[in-house]
């Protein structure tokens, strides 16, 4: 298996932008339907997301950081994953505060539908999403941490899924037939 994958950040990494994700999603759901009788346990259900996404996040962080010191890579990539590890320290600076804030809200029993807090978990998804676009960048821009494509030989072969196309003719609009 470490000869496929050389480290955990990309499993770990998916994990942690899925609980997040998640946790945001069921927060202004709950938040913005707060008088359905469903929306308590919405809320339940994004304040776990967002606290297991933030314990994930240590190990991500960690997964990461053995990344950025063993993974192949030139000045360019390095100058990429520098940026890339700067944002998601942000990040997760960012959502272990929201795990904590909410943390000590409930614990004060407190309730997080405040217009600052909306304001923060969507800022902080933006954040988020942009430090998962960096390390997209990184795999699929700059090739890192992934084992390098067979040689093509011979003809190679053509990929037949869509009936109504093929290299030598335009696309067939069905609707004008």
């Amino acid at each position: 298996m470490l000869e496929i994958l050389p480290n955990w950040h990309p499993i770990l990494v998916h994990f942690t932008v899925a609980l997040f994700v998640t946790s945001v999603a069921l927060f202004v759901i709950g938040i913005v339907m707060k008088n359905r009788a469903w929306a308590p346990g919405l809320l339940t259900t994004a304040y776990w997301n967002l606290w297991l996404g933030a314990g994930i996040t240590v190990l991500t962080i960690a997964a990461g950081f053995y990344a950025y010191n063993t993974v192949a890579h030139d000045d360019p990539s390095h100058a990429a994953m520098t940026d890339h590890r700067n944002w998601a320290l942000g990040t997760a600076v960012l959502f272990w505060a929201l795990a904590l804030w909410t943390g000590w809200a409930r614990k004060q029993g407190g309730d997080k539908s405040s217009v600052l807090f909306v304001v923060v978990l969507l800022l902080s998804s933006g954040v988020l999403l942009t430090t998962a676009w960096k390390g997209g960048e990184l795999v699929y821009r700059y090739g890192l941490g992934v084992l390098s494509l067979p040689q093509p030989e011979g003809e190679g072969h053509e990929h037949n899924e869509d009936q109504n196309y093929s290299r030598e003719q335009e696309p067939i609009d069905d609707h004008d037939h």
